[in-house]
């Protein structure tokens, strides 16, 4: 796991001062090495944190055993002992002069070329120099679980691992403008979905593609899409065979994520997610793993016990945290900087806690990221089936009126039934159940000048029409909601304290097995995640799981209207609004004085994301 940043310019000296402040700024993510190649056409940086192969050989930037091709690389690939068997069937004679992936997989390039990354399993960015043919490609990995930002302007080309380090290079930091899409974006999902950016000349690598960048030209080609994945003809149906299939898979996808020259352990919520990888990784060891987990004051929010029974349970070697609010909210003012542009997910905040905690022991961990997007285990998917009657599409809107006038958790649902159009059920249905601004409601509180109509690729009414509504709803939180939300959110927020954290669960093999699992298999009879919860039981007793689902939540609802009220009232009063001037005045004063002194108490989501917007838009004196 590292930071890389790449430059190839026209001008060279101009561009070289400039990467000295990029690379700096992501020092965070590789603390262990820094490298750096350069040409008459190219700069490449590395920053290394040391997880496999600590030796100066597997240092990068690494250049292939031909001398042609020079790469830097960030993430990690857990077949390469495979790769390398095959290899050395390709190449008789080969030898690997390290023990590192990075190695394997320069030479596998060296070999196959842009074919390269259908043979890798693992999370990666990875940027490879072809020194002959003057010629730079970019790998992504197929979710999205490693970040990538480009600027491509004029026949140059930046890309780096955070959006921080291109907007350091003053070369590109002058060219940049707000993108008032993503900023409509971000209001509707709480993120700002790839390829956006919240900088119209900076945008995110797809996942599941590369790119070749030559002569100027930057040319994205996809490689693997989880809608080509899905096959009628592939659907399982035996929940026991679906049970041994998936406990194969796990197994092996942990096994290969326990693969590490540094200490380890897990992150452990007392979910299921979590409380599954911890299982599976524990009974692959004698010894207790270590397991890590925060918990709050406020104990309407703290679930630290739940993760403790498990942990005693398993006997891993647990650790615990328990945060007042005031350390939670010192990291408040600091998200903008870490997350680099507008990003609503307040999860962050017990996310950078419980990875700093980790840190003090061990520089890898394992997270129960990707379960809820491929078992069904939000309530977003029971919505999708509920909107999907055609009953709502003739009583949608006297529905919508009637729970307007219901108590606060039935005012929140009104929204749903609003008549949308197909193509934007889905994000509709995302926005709302997160109780976000609607597309009608963000036409009301951005100026005029501001608005942009958006779409996303959420139409699967060709050939994956077959799909249930939940399942498409859980495709698009796959493509969207997960790579640019909550993937963000754990790489930022490990990687600002130099940890690396895997993920199990997004094993490819285990995402393309989950695609084909019959929907009765993942959402049985109102029951969410019903097969990981089948293979949960038989590491841990179901007793210990029989309680509500709960998010990795803050009580930012509380907080907004106490301790947060003067810290939101500084961004959000009328000259801080007058100041930015995207926000109409009438709007914002209407949605305070509902939340703060009508007792709107669900409308708290709101309020933080014009904060988190105003925020950034005065820190970054736009």
């Amino acid at each position: 796991m590292c930071g890389i940043a790449g430059f190839i310019f026209k001008d060279k000296q101009k561009w070289l001062n400039g990467a000295v402040h990029s690379a700096k700024s992501i020092a965070h993510r590789g603390p262990d090495a820094r490298g750096t190649y350069s040409d008459d056409l190219i700069l490449l940086t590395h920053l290394r944190l040391s997880i496999i192969d600590l030796s100066e050989k597997a240092n990068q930037p690494m250049h292939s055993h031909c001398g042609r091709y020079v790469m830097i690389y960030n993430g990690e690939v857990y077949n390469f002992r495979e790769l390398l068997e095959e290899l050395k069937e390709h190449r008789p004679g080969f030898q690997a002069k390290t023990h590192s992936d990075s190695e394997i997989i320069l030479e596998a390039f060296a070999t196959w070329n842009t074919d390269l990354p259908k043979k890798l399993n693992g999370m990666f960015a990875i940027a490879i120099w072809d020194k002959q043919l003057k010629t730079l490609y970019i790998f992504r990995d197929r979710i999205g679980i490693k970040p990538v930002y480009y600027y491509h302007r004029n026949g140059e080309t930046a890309f780096a691992s955070e959006l921080k380090a291109l907007v350091a290079h003053p070369e590109i930091k002058k060219n940049l403008t707000i993108n008032y899409t993503a900023v409509n974006q971000f209001l509707n999902l709480g993120y700002i979905p790839a390829p956006n950016s919240i900088y119209s000349e900076i945008q995110k690598f797809p996942a599941g593609h590369y790119a070749i960048i030559k002569n100027g030209e930057f040319k994205l080609f996809p490689y693997w899409q989880p809608e080509e994945k899905i096959s009628p003809d592939n659907r399982i149906t035996d929940p026991d065979i679906a049970r041994n299939e998936l406990k194969k898979l796990i197994e092996s996808s942990v096994k290969y994520r326990l693969i590490s020259d540094v200490p380890y352990g897990t992150f452990l919520s007392g979910g299921i997610d979590s409380s599954l990888v911890t299982a599976v990784a524990q009974s692959m060891h004698s010894d207790a793993i270590n397991t890590f987990s925060i918990g709050f004051w406020d104990k309407g929010y703290d679930e630290s016990g739940y993760a403790r029974e498990i942990a005693e349970y398993l006997g891993t070697n647990h650790h615990e945290l328990i945060v007042t609010e005031e350390d939670a909210l010192q990291w408040m003012p600091r998200l903008n900087d870490i997350y680099d542009e507008p990003y609503a997910d307040s999860s962050a905040i017990p996310t950078l806690l419980v990875s700093s905690m980790a840190k003090q022991h061990v520089t890898m961990t394992l997270s129960g990221d990707g379960g809820d997007e491929l078992f069904m285990g939000y309530g977003a998917y029971k919505w999708a089936e509920r909107l999907n009657n055609p009953l709502i599409s003739l009583f949608g809107k006297p529905i919508s009126l009637l729970l307007k006038h219901g108590p606060e958790k039935y005012r929140r649902a009104s929204s749903l039934f609003n008549k949308i159009p197909q193509h934007q059920i889905k994000s509709h249905i995302f926005s709302q159940e997160q109780y976000l601004f609607n597309r009608k409601e963000i036409g009301k509180i951005l100026k005029n000048p501001f608005l942009r109509d958006f779409e996303l690729d959420e139409n699967f009414s060709g050939e994956l029409s077959y799909l249930n509504a939940d399942e498409q709803q859980a495709l698009f939180d796959l493509k969207y909601y997960l790579p640019d939300d909550l993937l963000v959110k754990v790489d930022r927020a490990s990687m600002h304290f130099a940890l690396e954290t895997r993920v199990p669960l997004l094993d490819y093999r285990i995402v393309e097995w989950a695609l084909n699992l019959h929907p009765s298999l993942k959402l049985n009879n109102g029951e969410t995640k019903w097969i990981l919860k089948k293979l949960l039981y038989q590491y841990v007793p179901q007793k210990y799981f029989d309680r509500p689902k709960r998010g990795f939540a803050i009580p930012l609802q509380k907080w907004l209207q106490k301790e947060l009220k003067e810290y939101a009232l500084d961004y959000l009063n009328p000259d801080a609004i007058k100041k930015t001037a995207i926000l109409e005045p009438l709007e914002t004063e209407k949605l305070l004085r509902n939340f703060y002194k009508n007792d709107q108490h669900y409308l708290y989501n709101r309020v933080w994301q014009l904060l988190v917007l105003q925020k950034w838009l005065m820190d970054k004196q736009y």
